[in-house]
């Protein structure tokens, strides 16, 4: 029996399987509809398609490496209590794993090739599993180290000249951690970004006192430009633990290495606790695509 793109839609409709899946159940029951479903659900698909359609705005930031590679992903899950547990970091451990062999894949080919693991651990937990994002650094000549906040609420990777000591490192990443630098320097500010702050602050400027001459004005936004690149540059920030430096003369002091790159993951930032927002992702991830 032949069926059609407007088959494998319906069949994903009815179960919430991913268009791949739902395509080779298709495939092997002749393009029955009422066996592609029990093929799912002889599967388990079907059973693990339902909570993919869940909200998942809890889980962890982990961090792992392996052969000079270093990664840093978020995975999340429903609750707090299964983030927690031993099962789940169980699951995290093995997708870092895969990344950490397989560096140059996509998020959708890693979510692709864990979806039978992802599915398992889906039925072990009864909660939706999500592979949200992940970065992958690799120490050639270099220095990275990585830090992980609150039991996996804030992590870091960070990449410096070799001239840095792992301790003077791992401070570093510890100040990314707690002030969220944005940005290494002065010069790594996006035009664009700076632009459009400068004319955010001359705006607050002028509505705060709107008769102050064009001069003085512009002497307040350089002042504000100044305290943007302090809070947001991490050279330029105070060192966390010893306010009277910053980052860059700590860095001086110790070594003189240059951070070359950073990277910070908060959990679940900017997660809309909607269900309407993750269906269509959910289903493009559990297809393998965009």
């Amino acid at each position: 029996m032949a069926f059609t793109s407007k088959d494998v839609m319906e069949l994903r409709q009815r179960t919430g399987v991913g268009m791949m899946d739902c395509k080779k159940a298709l495939v092997a029951t002749d393009g029955d509809m009422d066996a592609a479903i029990d093929y799912l659900r002889e599967k388990g698909m079907a059973t693990a398609a339902k909570k993919e359609a869940r909200i998942a705005a809890e889980g962890i930031v982990y961090a792992a490496n392996k052969n000079g590679r270093y990664v840093l992903l978020e995975v999340n899950c429903e609750s707090d209590f299964v983030a927690g547990g031993p099962v789940f970091k169980e699951y995290v451990a093995k997708v870092a794993d895969h990344i950490l062999d397989n560096p140059s894949h996509t998020l959708e080919e890693v979510v692709a090739a864990m979806q039978p693991v992802t599915n398992e651990y889906i039925m072990k937990m009864g909660e939706k599993l999500s592979i949200r994002r992940f970065e992958v650094y690799a120490a050639e000549n270099t220095a990275i180290d990585t830090y992980i906040h609150l039991g996996g609420k804030i992590g870091v990777m960070v990449e410096a000249t070799t001239n840095a000591p792992q301790e003077v490192l791992h401070d570093v990443a510890l100040q990314i951690a707690a002030a969220n630098a944005q940005y290494i320097g002065r010069d790594d500010v996006p035009s664009e970004v700076l632009e459009h702050e400068k004319e955010i602050l001359k705006a607050q400027a002028l509505n705060e006192d709107s008769k102050k001459p064009l001069a003085i004005i512009e002497k307040m936004l350089n002042g504000r430009i100044v305290k943007f690149y302090k809070e947001t540059c991490l050279t330029e920030q105070i060192f966390v633990k010893n306010q009277d430096i910053t980052v860059g003369q700590y860095l001086k002091d110790n070594g003189n290495a240059t951070v070359l790159r950073f990277i910070r993951y908060a959990m679940g930032e900017g997660l809309q606790k909607r269900e309407d927002d993750f269906v269509g992702e959910v289903m493009a991830q559990a297809a393998g695509i965009k």
